[in-house]
């Protein structure tokens, strides 16, 4: 341990700067403690030690730096150790047998990390599939489930800023955890967080027999897939199509999968070169979220507009995500929602389907969405005959409900989220950006023979089967208690314990309340929630006599208040332009009256 004088007044903070000085082997981070004792920012390091950062149902996601609050080498190898150990409580025939996968990103400390992990479960003779370099994050459900492996863990942030890393874990199944594997794991972390000797050894990555790299397979059965889904007369379209698409990585791992699967389908793409490559700095983007839509996407407009490209596709850096925009006639660019890419790949599923199945009866086949997505696969599934499932927001959930449909004989073919996550089939149990990218591209191309757009097939879309509008977005707020004042008040508007009952002075009724922190839905005869609750996350839905939802909840992983609004009409109302006036309209009240963004200083999202 370092000698320095450790004098803090708080016996528990002493001890916890010494143990990390104790336990720390990284210099950069165990001289971040050393330093914040010498300068006795003890507040700081009150922050960093006594406070530790959670393991939920999506891992870890957080700071680089130093203290238990933060990524950083210790906490990961505190993890590993714990997750072994839950493992082999839980799972210990397929940890024996199969072992778990590793996958990580291109981001800072991600190689390392995965290294620490595998190093981990290697010193314990467990198999390790650990990816030879980056790949996507939907690669590793993908070999957990085809080596029918104990878990799979990717390390990535996602689309974070670039201080940030996480560690994902997925379970046998293929699907990220839901709870209580969470807390279980939370449980044998907490029991095991003295790092052992080995623990620091990732030499042994480099020497150990037990260690396998599933990249080579992977490729081959992940295409061989990706290819099946594909019907031969769309890549017999796609081989003559005249289209150009225009592709980003955002600095992250897309790029040579795409281009593969580009290849398999009989498409060509023109990269934006400057965003090809991964690299952990993102120099040329402010967030590497696609998702905030023309502010990330700008190096792409030049690109396809230098190229004569009509079409941009975007991943996020780990490449789970997809976002698209069209070049309209006026020469201007249409950036589609995740809602409006749900509705399009949703379409294009079911046709995909019944043309390979054209005698099969759809009452066992599914379509899934979270519920603060656009309603529109429930609406195509009322009116075609197949079924519709709503599950809470995030692919864990819908991924674990695939894996149980599946169990009882039923055929998954689509399932997304408005946040631009897509599952085109069930080879990946979760939000695939690589292989969405393939199959809206192909659904681009069949409309291009057609004489339609992107966007003149969404119009079809809400002409057959009824408009569904939407908008939303997020305040940042980095003040928890401000955040907890929010949804508190919605649960006693009127001081006497209720929630609000109208917007506008009356104008716009509100029909249904459902709370999913506290389990309250009035649309239920028990007034008890259906869809799971979780008193550690807010999330009030308020559903409007004229047909609009509204969902109001925190992020899991970033400091957000978010809000998801849809009008939804049946389709003989075709007067779009007067839906989406109404949908500002409330829109705007249920900021405004709900959020009081100027009065809890809640911050815009900045476009």
């Amino acid at each position: 341990m370092s000698n320095i004088e450790i004098n803090s007044s708080n016996p528990l903070l002493d001890e916890k700067i010494s143990e990390w000085l104790k336990w720390d082997r990284n210099i950069i981070t165990k001289l971040e403690i050393e330093k914040l004792v010498n300068e006795k920012n003890f507040n700081e390091l009150s922050k960093i030690l006594l406070n530790r950062i959670s393991f939920g149902t999506a891992g870890l996601r957080g700071k680089m730096a130093a203290g238990y609050a933060n990524m950083n080498d210790l906490v990961i190898i505190q993890t590993g150790q714990g997750l072994l150990k839950y493992l082999q409580n839980k799972h210990n025939q397929l940890l024996t047998d199969n072992g778990i996968v590793i996958g990580y990103d291109g981001r800072h400390n991600s190689k390392r990390f995965a290294e620490l992990t595998a190093a981990i479960f290697l010193n314990e003779g467990v198999t390790v599939h650990l990816f030879s370099t980056v790949v996507p994050t939907p690669f590793v459900p993908f070999a957990t489930t085809k080596w029918k492996c104990a878990a799979g863990i990717m390390v990535t942030a996602s689309h974070n800023p670039k201080e940030d890393n996480g560690y994902k874990l997925y379970g046998w199944n293929g699907s990220q955890i839901i709870s209580p594997a969470d807390k279980e794991v939370t449980k044998c972390i907490l029991k095991n967080l003295t790092p052992l000797e080995t623990s620091w050894d990732i030499a042994i990555v480099h020497r150990c027999d037990f260690l396998r790299d599933p990249l080579p397979q992977t490729l081959v059965n992940y295409y061989l897939k990706l290819g099946k889904d594909l019907l031969n007369e769309h890549k017999a379209i796609n081989g003559v199509s005249d289209l150009k698409f225009t592709y980003t990585a955002m600095h992250g791992v897309g790029y040579n999968y795409v281009v593969r699967g580009f290849k398999l389908a009989g498409l060509q793409l023109i990269p934006v070169i400057e965003q090809q490559d991964p690299d952990p700095e993102f120099p040329t983007v402010k967030f590497p979220n696609p998702e905030e839509g023309q502010s990330a996407l700008d190096l792409s407009f030049k690109t396809a507009d230098a190229n004569d490209s009509t079409i941009i596709l975007a991943n996020d850096p780990d490449a789970d995500r997809l976002a698209c925009a069209e070049k309209l006639s006026n020469g201007q660019w249409r950036v589609f929602n995740g809602n409006e890419i749900g509705a399009l790949l949703g379409w294009w599923a079911l046709h995909c389907f019944q043309m390979k199945n054209p005698s099969s009866n759809l009452s066992d086949v599914y379509v899934l969405s979270s519920t603060v997505s656009s309603k529109i696969l429930r609406s195509i599934a009322v009116a075609e005959g197949l079924n519709f499932v709503e599950t809470l927001t995030g692919f864990k959930w819908m991924g674990n409900k695939t894996h149980e449909l599946e169990n009882n004989g039923k055929q998954v073919i689509f399932a997304f989220e408005e946040a631009i996550g897509f599952m085109f089939g069930t080879a990946v149990k979760d939000k695939d950006g690589v292989s969405a990218a393939v199959h809206l591209a192909t659904l681009a191309a069949f409309l291009h023979k057609h004489g339609l757009t992107l966007v003149q097939q969404l119009d079809e879309i809400y002409k057959e089967y009824g408009y569904h509008i939407s908008e939303n977005s997020y305040f940042i707020c980095h003040d928890g208690a401000v955040i907890e004042k929010i949804f508190n008040r919605l649960r006693n508007f009127n001081g006497d314990g209720s929630y609000p009952e109208s917007i506008k002075n009356g104008k716009y009724k509100i029909k249904n309340v459902r709370d999913l922190t506290t389990g309250y839905d009035n649309s239920q005869n028990d007034f008890k929630a259906i869809l799971p609750v979780s008193k550690s996350s807010q999330m009030i839905t308020f559903t409007f006599s004229n047909g609009l939802v509204a969902t109001l909840r925190t992020s899991g992983t970033e400091p957000k208040v978010k809000y998801y609004t849809e009008l939804c009409t049946g389709p003989t109302q075709v007067d779009r332009k007067e839906l989406e006036e109404t949908l500002r309209d409330m829109v705007s009240a249920i900021v405004d009256e709900f959020l009081e963004p100027t009065k809890n200083g809640l911050e815009p999202r900045s476009d």
